[in-house]
């Protein structure tokens, strides 16, 4: 877990009040721009419900009641999904913070940025078996990025900026706040935190990638003949769309996506190759074959992608771009490796083109991209036309024709794969659980969705 501490002049300098801790929490909240919470109540997080009813009564807060704790955590990864801000969900001790685990696991695993809050039971009954008593803290150590058990209501703000800050910089991801039943009720002089304003030591993750990289990355870039855009879920999550097709269109570069990373280049584009992998394009795993050059763009080489790691683009160097360091190197040691924020590091490498006037230069590419003409002709991915009524994969195509601005949620299957295959989203429109393929996921983030 992270080492916490306030550095000096951090706290607001607003006169302290008599406060709950509830107070804190609710108001640490409207002061992260929380404006939705998914959730469902119990006796442990009543305090808390109390105190967030006065804010839907006063119109700050808007609590979408859900029938189980597990969609509240899904329809708070959808709404984090669409907008790119932290989600947020309640649920109480014991079951319904057990219930929230798979959701949790869910957002882990495709790196959402999310705070899930518990009730817990009071202070002096942690740790004796009490009525729905479950170390949630321990349960979910796995599975966030961090973990609290607020033990005083004075720490409440505090605790709140951390994670909020925590879930949503560096690689996003759940962070969990455990909250006693007294510490909701323990009155303090509560003095607000202001967002953004915390000291996390050993914390501090890498945004811009060292120059002495992005110099190699762009002769390796300027080079190749034969280069490939390899772009993962770390490209939706830095929002760097805009920067992955300027990169492509300078240099004549075919993009290939993950299933979390559609979206992320329009597939409309005559660079792009549709999706790679188990359930990919012909076209798209022919040119991973074949390419000399393999930019990874926030993507980190999972299974479902690669097949056998050792013959995956096994003819070809590799750039891998991302901001956790952890995945730079974990499946497949690259010949550049830059640790940064996708979107920051690609802006960095663009600058040094148009310093140097890179890619200017007649497209050395082209052959590279006849090749994947051809292959898009032999190959193409097609939807089948049965002599009676219609296939899933025809509807799919006539939605997204009819509606290629609308937000798509999947469950996990066959369908899931099929609109994957043909759907064709802009950024952020795509919401499908992936790393944990998640059955039950779809309906509960389109409520997310729906009021993001």
């Amino acid at each position: 877990m992270v080492s916490t501490s306030i550095p000096k002049g951090s706290q607001s300098t607003q006169t302290p009040q008599r406060r709950t801790g509830a107070y804190a929490l609710m108001d640490s909240l409207r002061r992260h721009g929380v404006k939705h919470i998914f959730g469902y109540p119990g006796g442990a997080i009543l305090p808390i419900y109390d105190e967030l009813y006065r804010s839907e009564a006063d119109g700050e807060v808007q609590h979408i009641l859900v029938r189980h704790e597990q969609a509240a955590s899904h329809a708070a990864d959808g709404y984090a999904r669409a907008t790119g801000k932290v989600g947020v969900c309640f649920a109480t001790s014991g079951p319904g913070a057990t219930n929230l685990v798979t959701g949790i696991a869910t957002a882990h695993l495709d790196s959402i940025p999310m705070v899930a809050i518990t009730g817990q039971v009071a202070r002096a009954a942690i740790g004796t078996d009490a009525f729905q008593e479950t170390d949630i803290f321990g349960i979910t150590t796995p599975i966030v990025k961090n973990s609290y058990v607020v033990r005083h209501a004075k720490d409440m703000a505090r605790i709140v900026a951390e994670a909020f800050h925590i879930a949503s910089t560096g690689r996003p991801g759940p962070v969990l706040i455990d909250i006693p039943k007294d510490v909701g009720l323990e009155e303090f002089d509560y003095v607000p935190v202001p967002p953004g304003q915390v000291n996390l030591r050993g914390y501090k993750p890498t945004v811009k990638g060292n120059p002495r990289q992005i110099n190699a990355a762009l002769k390796l870039i300027a080079e190749a003949k034969k280069p490939l855009m390899y772009v993962g879920g770390g490209a939706v999550a830095s929002d760097a769309h805009a920067q992955i097709k300027e990169l492509a269109e300078r240099f004549q570069i075919p993009v290939t996506t993950t299933l979390m990373g559609l979206g992320s280049f329009d597939e409309h584009n005559s660079l792009s190759v549709g999706m790679l992998g188990m359930h990919g394009t012909a076209y798209a795993n022919f040119a991973v074959s074949e390419c000399d050059l393999l930019i990874a763009v926030g993507a980190r080489f999972d299974d479902r992608v690669t097949g056998k790691l050792d013959e995956f683009a096994s003819r070809s160097k590799v750039i891998h771009i991302d901001i956790d360091p952890a995945e730079v190197g974990k499946n497949r040691t690259p010949e550049v490796p830059i640790v940064g924020d996708v979107r920051k590091v690609l802006e960095q490498i663009l600058k040094r083109a148009k310093e140097d006037d890179y890619g200017s230069k007649p497209n050395i590419t082209k052959p590279w991209l006849n090749q994947i003409n051809h292959w898009r002709e032999e190959y193409p991915l097609t939807a089948p036309h049965p002599e009676q009524g219609l296939s899933p994969q025809e509807v799919i195509v006539e939605l997204s024709n009819q509606a290629p601005q609308a937000f798509y949620t999947t469950d996990v299957g066959q369908h899931q794969m099929w609109a994957a295959q043909f759907l064709k989203n802009g950024p952020r429109r795509w919401i499908s659980s992936a790393g944990l393929g998640t059955m039950g996921y779809g309906l509960p983030s389109a409520m997310g969705v729906k009021v993001a």
